[in-house]
């Protein structure tokens, strides 16, 4: 197993985050512990999560850490496999001794890993969907709004800005675009649009032309796209080689990915962007202020690069941090309690209200649909 391990900088100053610690415990390091698709087809996203939470907890570190400790990161590459993400989780909770998880978006390898983490009462703030299993759940909480947001924020394009009526569902077979495929074709009614074809496709395909046909064949004139990586630019050169009247529409994703997209379709190509990454294009609000304080430690170590899945791993170490200084503890299940109580919590992506019965976090759809002309990213109205 591949291993990157990051201690951020030195702690600073005399004065700790909590009081009442000990010499000698401020000197003990809280681990955070991270899984993440490093290489694989997640890669592009997971390693900017991987250095939002390296920025976060920089920034944390400067002011005292987390209970009085400072704060290191165990990365380990599960190369966007399950059976790695399982490696890796159990020896970051055996011989790694993390104390809670800020893990990335592999959620295949979240699921598998959930039953070894609950066992070990440590709690995972992720960039996935959540476990389904209820004494799995206990123990997860994540950073991305429900699956349906993304849907939700293509259909009501499709239907109130063109006059298509018919589409098709394009996906990989990961849990979270299975989740997302689940909600096109339960709501798309809603929104008066038929499903007329749905594809699935491996991550690492280099062609996509024969399912982008049989959807156009049966009358779809409009692609939901959903996955990450490579594969949307191959949609996009399929589309364009078969010159077919159609536009495309994709999930999340890094902003470096869909650059290329829009060079091969143009005005044809649109995407779900999450505030942080039209930030100069948001009103004042608390959500832009939040956004603001990620960016200025971003941008100065990554200057223009996507703030996007950074962000909400800047949002997982906060809301670690928050909840140790609600808890006044460290330990597991109490760190588990406490982010369960972190409602109206204000993150770069949207306002969470963690409950008992509600770990998903971000109840109202912060997504925003945008498109890039002339190299600039440009929110659809």
């Amino acid at each position: 197993m591949y291993q990157f391990r990051w201690i951020s900088g030195l702690l600073l100053g005399g004065t700790v985050a909590l009081s009442g610690m000990s010499d000698a415990r401020a000197q003990d390091a809280y681990k955070i512990g991270m899984s993440a698709g490093l290489t694989g087809y997640a890669a592009t996203v997971d390693r900017a999560w991987r250095d939002g939470v390296e920025v976060a907890i920089a920034a944390l570190n400067a002011e005292g850490g987390i209970d009085g400790r400072k704060v290191e990161l165990v990365v380990e590459d599960n190369r966007s496999e399950p059976q790695d993400a399982v490696t890796a989780y159990r020896k970051m909770i055996s011989s790694d001794k993390v104390r809670v998880f800020a893990s990335g978006c592999v959620s295949a390898g979240n699921f598998a890993a959930a039953p070894l983490v609950a066992r070990a009462e440590t709690p995972m703030v992720l960039c996935s969907i959540l476990p389904q299993q209820p004494d799995q759940v206990k123990w997860a909480f994540t950073t991305i709004p429900p699956p349906r947001f993304e849907v939700e924020t293509r259909l009501e394009y499709i239907q109130k800005r063109t006059q298509i009526r018919k589409i098709g569902v394009l996906h990989d077979p990961s849990p979270y675009a299975n989740a997302q495929k689940a909600a096109a074709e339960k709501e798309a009614k809603d929104y008066g649009l038929e499903i007329v074809g749905v594809e699935q496709y491996k991550t690492d395909d280099a062609d996509l032309s024969v399912q982008i046909q049989k959807m156009y064949a049966a009358g779809a004139r409009a692609i939901i796209k959903i996955g990450l990586g490579g594969t949307t630019l191959t949609a996009a050169k399929n589309i364009k080689q078969l010159d077919l009247d159609m536009i495309m529409l994709t999930s999340l994703e890094d902003i470096a990915v869909f650059r290329p997209v829009a060079e091969v379709l143009g005005d044809k190509f649109f995407f779900v962007a999450s505030p942080s990454q039209v930030y100069d294009g948001l009103e004042d609000s608390p959500l832009k202020t939040e956004i603001g304080k990620f960016l200025k430690p971003w941008r100065a170590k990554y200057k223009d690069r996507d703030p996007n899945w950074a962000g909400r791993g800047w949002d997982a170490v906060m809301l670690i941090a928050a909840a140790a200084r609600k808890a006044k503890s460290v330990e597991g299940p109490n760190m588990r309690d406490a982010l369960e109580s972190m409602d109206n919590f204000q993150g770069t992506t949207g306002l969470y209200h963690m409950s008992a019965t509600n770990h998903q976090g971000i109840t109202e759809n912060p997504l925003l649909l945008a498109t890039i002309t002339g190299g600039q990213i440009k929110v659809v109205k």
